[in-house]
């Protein structure tokens, strides 16, 4: 059905000053992949909204969140044999798209997202980490959160800040908290104290009076698939249909490539070179590097992108199963998708369940094969080569070679 059909269907209010967004509305709806009849019912829940903001005697012009929590807790009786207590969560929802919409195009004002005032050493902060230490979005909003809720103890005079008050505000924080997490808390400090620093905020040398967390890393044994459960979690996913073709890709390009999850939810259709058969994959830190495409995971893509990709005009490859079609985006998604597949492989208890669990298996699957450690690291693209190391634990054979014979007993004098 056409989007003129859909407007010129009769409505019981009149649409006011939302009459001019109503197409631009219907038409961004449809460009992510709703059907007509949802489209429809959300028309209705936008014209619904606008008669009744005029029939209030507010301004369509400074809508706001107060506005919309005011049109969901009305007691509705607007024309059309409308008589509810209140409008139901649902409807409300469909109305606050509409503002966003509005809010998007410029025709209602933004609000900010916090009355409070973001300290300038915070923003500043944040914008050094994207530009100077390319760190991921997520990363940066992770650094932020947490300086921000160590801010009330540390105080916002960054000159004032001395070793003693930093290293028991750290302690304060981490205080009960699991070693994983004590340890990011303390990275992300020391970032920050290292950045005033630079910019002569504070004293330096503050970052070294923060405790060192007792995490041991990498102790334990890689955790892998083998050949023949790899094998049969590629079998898992189905050739037919949407899901199982997206599936299907994304579970070939984590064993073949061994990517991250978040390199898989980043990659755009502009990063595949089909004629040199290569994919561009952003990495950490900003360090990009092209991969050759192997033939199975290319085929697997190209499947997806042909037969199951909804024909929306997003730059990312891999997208939700549902409208609105948006990119899968974050590596949460894509580690989910593993540990469905692994359920429907029938691979009981797994290591681990998420995407870096078939990292670990193309590292242990190219050792076996006779692959340096050095290969393995350009491969995962790995910073450190210690990094790398850590799957030497697993090639048994070789460390047969190079293990000392257990000293003798000797006897006492």
């Amino acid at each position: 059905m056409e989007i003129s059909e859909l407007l010129s269907h009769p409505h019981h209010m009149k649409s006011g000053s939302a009459a001019l967004y109503l197409e631009g509305f219907a038409s961004a709806m449809a460009a992510v992949g709703h059907t007509a009849f949802t489209i429809n019912g959300y028309l209705d829940s936008a014209i619904h909204f606008s008669g009744w903001v005029e029939a209030s005697g507010l301004d369509f012009a400074n809508i706001s969140e107060q506005t919309v929590q005011a049109f969901g807790a009305h007691r509705c009786q607007c024309p059309g044999g409308r008589r509810e207590k209140r409008v139901s969560r649902a409807y409300t929802k469909r109305v606050q798209r509409f503002v966003d919409y509005l809010r998007q195009q410029g025709v209602i004002a933004a609000l900010a997202r916090s009355t409070t005032a973001t300290p300038s050493h915070l923003t500043s902060f944040r914008d050094w980490l994207l530009r100077h230490r390319g760190l991921a979005q997520i990363t940066v909003e992770r650094h932020e959160r947490l300086i921000t809720r160590m801010l009330p103890a540390l105080g916002t005079d960054a000159g004032a800040y001395k070793a003693a008050s930093v290293r028991e505000v750290i302690l304060d924080q981490i205080r009960g908290c699991r070693p994983a997490h004590a340890k990011t808390m303390v990275g992300a400090l020391r970032v920050y104290l290292r950045f005033l620093a630079t910019n002569g905020s504070c004293q330096p040398g503050l970052d070294h009076m923060l405790p060192t967390v007792a995490e041991w890393r990498l102790s334990s044994l890689p955790r892998y698939l083998d050949a023949n459960q790899a094998a049969l979690l590629i079998d898992s996913c189905s050739k037919d249909g949407p899901q199982g073709l997206r599936d299907r890709a994304i579970v070939l390009l984590l064993l073949r490539l061994g990517l991250r999850a978040g390199d898989i939810a980043s990659i755009r259709l502009t990063d595949i070179d089909w004629q040199g058969a290569t994919l561009l994959v952003r990495g950490k830190g900003r360090r990009d590097v092209r991969l050759p495409l192997p033939q199975d995971a290319g085929d697997a893509v190209l499947d997806y992108i042909e037969h199951g990709r909804p024909p929306v005009a997003i730059d990312r490859v891999f997208l939700c199963l549902n409208a609105p079609f948006r990119p899968v985006r974050s590596g949460m998604i894509v580690s989910g998708i593993v540990r469905a597949a692994l359920r429907r492989a029938g691979i009981e208890n797994p290591p681990s369940h998420g995407a870096n669990l078939l990292r670990h298996t193309v590292a242990t699957m190219m050792l076996r094969g006779g692959a340096t450690l050095e290969t393995i690291g350009t491969v995962l693209r790995h910073k450190s080569p210690d990094t790398t190391a850590h799957y030497a634990k697993v090639d048994v054979a070789a460390l047969q070679d190079i293990a000392q014979p257990w000293p003798k007993e000797s006897r006492s004098c």
